[in-house]
């Protein structure tokens, strides 16, 4: 698995724990948090998108898929400013920022390995292939 594969697997995995917790196990995880409990059924809905999109996460880094990878550097970033931008305008609590940065912390750690990857393949020497001609 490359680099940057395996960050989208991992952030896929987060995914996966997020979703799971959301689901089963609400009000603790929004706890954790600094949320208030919640009674309604979006926070298990939230669970199951976060479910969903790990599905394309995971599958994406089994697959190699570099153009999703580099869609997402910019996509997690952009949760991290929505996050923030929320937080900061007294909307939700300020823990959200917390929840954010992982999402800007993988996202960096993604564009770093294809910023890796890229000067790699840039500076490899390409095979031959014997008797192909």
């Amino acid at each position: 698995m490359s680099r940057s594969a395996k960050s989208i697997f991992v952030f896929g995995m987060y995914l996966v724990g997020m979703g799971l917790g959301l689901i089963a196990m609400p009000n603790l995880v929004l706890g954790t948090l600094g949320f208030p409990n919640a009674t309604e059924v979006w926070v298990r809905v939230v669970g199951v998108l976060a479910l969903v999109l790990a599905v394309y996460y995971i599958q994406a880094a089994r697959a190699d898929l570099r153009l999703f990878f580099r869609w997402t550097v910019l996509t997690r970033m952009m949760v991290f400013l929505f996050f923030a931008g929320f937080a900061l305008t007294g909307l939700v609590s300020p823990m959200l920022i917390l929840l954010g940065a992982v999402d800007l912390a993988a996202s960096l750690w993604t564009a770093w390995a294809l910023r890796l990857e890229s000067a790699e393949s840039e500076t490899a020497v390409p095979s031959v292939a014997v008797g192909k001609h």
